[in-house]
Order: C-alpha cells, then structure tokens, then sequence
C-alpha cells in the first residue's frame, strides 16, 4: 500500500509522514531536503536554480516511487512525484523564475516518468492557509527557509487548490490542518487516522 502526503511547505507533511509511521507501522518515505545540494542556492536565487531544483527532486521522487512499488512494504510517502509538475515547476514558470524552454523540457520529462510508473493508492492533501503556514515556517528555522517569499508561496497555495479539485489519477483525501495540532494533540491524530482507514476501507 502507498500513501502519499500532500501539502505546500509547512502544511505539516513530515510530521504527519512521522506520526502516521510510528501509529500505524507503516515505513516513512521523506523529502530530501537536508541532503538537497540546491536548496540554500534556489531560494537566494530562484531564476537561476529552478531548473536545477525541480530536476532534482523529480529524479529523487522517481527512484523513490519505483522503489516502493518494488517492496512489500506499506509506505507513507512525504510529498509526491505529481506536485513537482502540477505545483512547483507551473508555480516557477507563472512567476518568470523558469524559462519556457526549461519548463517545457521539464514536462516532458515528468510525463515520461509518470507513465512508467503507478500513483499512491490514497492521496492524501494538507490544505492550509498562508499564515498557518508561514508560523510552521518560523518555528522550525530552518535557516535556508528563511528567503522564502511571501507571493512564491500563495502561487503554490493556489496550485494546490487546482490541483485537489482536477486530480484524477486516484483516491484523494482532503484535510483541513489550520485548526488541527495532530502533532501534540492525540485526539486530532486520531481523528486524521480515523479518516484515512474510512478511505482505505473503501480501496482494499
């Protein structure tokens, strides 16, 4: 079984990926982002790196997906191969930070690895207002997090909206986090544990 998280940056992705683990016995899959050679560079300076940034995590996400499928394990998965091409990299190319030429190129590429490949059998979407997310920003300070900028992040927001209404490829649920602490309230993990076996129960 494949589940994946779904989110902008600091919907509570990892956390959840952490808890859902640790709850329900499954093995976490999660972001690169400590190891990601890119990310200081691309958020000082986003024309130059988006390129760079987006072939990275697309080629992390790949070996990660046909890995999964792979094993025999019930995997959680920290964001999906699908937001790389359906959020950032249209997010990039809105805002003029990727040229036409590498966004083109980038598609093609995506749509490449996503026809070999299956989509998790339950898609699960964080949604979460700009100011829940810029306070998870601050409070984990993550030092290269810092340049992010306030209109990269509703772009993606607003993708994400897009997104969750026009997915297609399977099974998605939809979780309202700006009033949830599923991280110290065990009564709202709960709750978000509840809704996914309810899904799951539907799939399987």
């Amino acid at each position: 079984m494949h589940i994946g998280i779904a989110g902008n940056i600091g919907s509570g992705k990892t956390t959840l990926t952490r808890l859902l683990a640790k709850s329900c016995g499954w093995t976490a899959k999660y972001e690169a982002v400590d190891d990601n050679p890119y990310l200081s560079d691309f958020y000082k300076d986003m024309t130059r790196w988006s390129f760079n940034i987006q072939i990275f995590f697309l080629n992390r996400r790949f070996q990660e997906v046909v890995n999964i499928r792979k094993s025999n394990d019930n995997v959680v998965q920290d964001r999906t191969i699908y937001e790389d091409s359906c959020i950032f990299a249209p997010n990039l190319h809105n805002m003029g930070l990727m040229t036409t030429r590498d966004y083109e190129t980038y598609k093609e590429l995506f749509s490449l690895m996503v026809s070999l490949v299956q989509a998790p059998d339950l898609m699960i979407y964080l949604r979460s207002s700009i100011e829940h997310l810029v306070g998870n920003i601050q409070k984990r300070g993550r030092k290269f997090e810092e340049e992010i900028r306030l209109d990269y992040l509703k772009g993606l927001n607003d993708l994400y909206e897009n997104w969750s209404k026009t997915y297609k490829d399977g099974k998605m649920l939809i979780i309202d986090v700006d009033k949830l602490d599923f991280e110290n309230n065990p009564k709202d993990l709960s709750h978000i544990i509840d809704l996914i076996q309810a899904e799951l129960n539907g799939l399987f």
